[in-house]
Parts: structure tokens; sequence; C-alpha cells
């Protein structure tokens, strides 16, 4: 917007002021992928994409009805991060779509176009929502992971006091990582649970919005972008995707 106003042969310098950063920065997952005392304002691609506005939903969806017309399995990523994560796995990366935090109506879309399965691949700071059926990602539509996590780890036998902690913890990751610092098998019990969890929420959601049949397999990364659990249905789709 500011290169038709600068003169021919001239520079400028543009310096961003933004009011309680840092303070923000606190409210977002900026931090889990090292963004810290401030907020990313471009994400971590660098480029500035208004995801969470409806006509970047419309425009996912076009992506969306593309490949699903070539391909019968898909890989859903919320960011950048998890497109980089499916490339390093091997994936097609035309296979990709890109959601943004419009996990509800792509996955419901994706039924309605008679896709086979679609393999869920995100931060399991962002993923967890899905498994307390919060199918809109975004922070200032619903939150609740702690309470979520505390639920999981409540179903897989974690001591109350833990719990406690959890719920006091200031992000669901330092709740992962306390339980992971007490015991580190049982927090692999939860992870599971965890991905197992969302992958039936995932697909009552769509059933119930078109009566379709889709699977959905979940795969769920750590700050460090390091898988942490995969469904036993997210194996069989990682597949599925490689021989489409």
């Amino acid at each position: 917007n500011l290169a038709p106003l600068i003169p021919e042969g001239k520079t400028l310098r543009v310096t961003i002021i933004l009011p309680e950063g840092r303070a923000l920065g606190d409210r977002t997952s900026n931090a889990a992928f090292g963004v810290v005392e401030g907020l990313s304002l471009l994400g971590t691609a660098g480029i500035s994409q208004p995801l969470s506005a409806p006509g970047q939903l419309d425009q996912a969806r076009r992506i969306l009805r593309d490949k699903a017309a070539r391909y019968r399995h898909l890989v859903f990523c919320l960011g950048e991060n998890g497109l980089d994560l499916a490339v390093k796995l091997g994936i097609d990366p035309d296979c990709r779509v890109k959601t943004a935090n419009w996990l509800g109506p792509m996955l419901v879309e994706a039924g309605e176009l008679g896709v086979a399965g679609v393999l869920l691949l995100g931060y399991h700071g962002k993923l967890v929502k899905l498994a307390g059926g919060i199918f809109h990602t975004h922070h200032h539509v619903a939150d609740g992971r702690q309470e979520i996590l505390a639920a999981c780890c409540a179903a897989q036998g974690v001591p109350l006091a833990v719990i406690q902690r959890i719920l006091e913890a200031k992000t669901v990751e330092a709740g992962l990582e306390l339980l992971r610092d007490r015991d580190a098998a049982l927090a692999q019990q939860v992870y599971q649970h965890m991905v197992e969890r969302i992958d039936a929420r995932a697909t009552a959601y769509v059933y119930a919005h078109t009566a379709s049949p889709l699977s959905v397999g979940t795969v769920v990364f750590d700050r460090q972008r390091q898988i942490v659990a995969r469904s036993q249905l997210a194996k069989e789709l990682i597949n599925q995707v490689l021989v489409d």
C-alpha cells in the first residue's frame, strides 16, 4: 500500500508499533514456536494472510474442492509448521490443504465432497480443542484447552493433585511438560488418548452434518515440531496418502 507513495529513487523505513504486544503475546501460541515477549505479526511464513477472515474460508474451500477431485485422501494442516512437517514425512505437497482455524467447515466440506480420509496434522496446543468438540480453533471463538487436557488426564488415571496443577498451568505446553516430568509413560498415554479422542469427535462431527463416513486420523507435534502422537487411524491414513 505504501509503495505507490514513495518517490522514485527514495526508500522508506517503516516502524510498526504494537501497543501491549507482550501482553497480547501471552494470549497466543506464539511462544510455543519461539516467539517470546511479543507477537509474530506475519506468522512463521513471513507472509500476511487473514486466516480467520470469512474470505479466507471461501478460498480454502475452493482449494479443497480442486484437490478432492484428484485425491481420495488429503492432509489438513492448520499452518506452515504442519505444511512443512508433511513434506518431511514424504507426503506429496499437492495433497496438503491449509485450513487455518476453520477445521469444522473444512472437514464437513471434505465429507460432502466424498473424500475418503483426512489426516489432521497440527500442533497439539491447537488440535487438543477438537478432543473437546471445538471445531473452530481461534482463541477468540473458544478455548478450554486446559480443561480438555485435564479431562484427557482424568480418563487415563492421572492423580487428581497433578490434574489440579495442570489446570493451574499458564499454557497447555506447561501442563504437558509438568506431566512428562512426573511420568513420561503416563504422559504418552494421555497424548494417545487425546489423538484417538480427536479422531472420534471429528468423525462424529462430520457424520452429524453430512452423514458421510469420512475417516479422520490425527498426528500432533510439539513446539520443537517433533511428532508426539499418532492415532491408529492416522498410521493407516499416512500409508493411504503416500500411495494415492
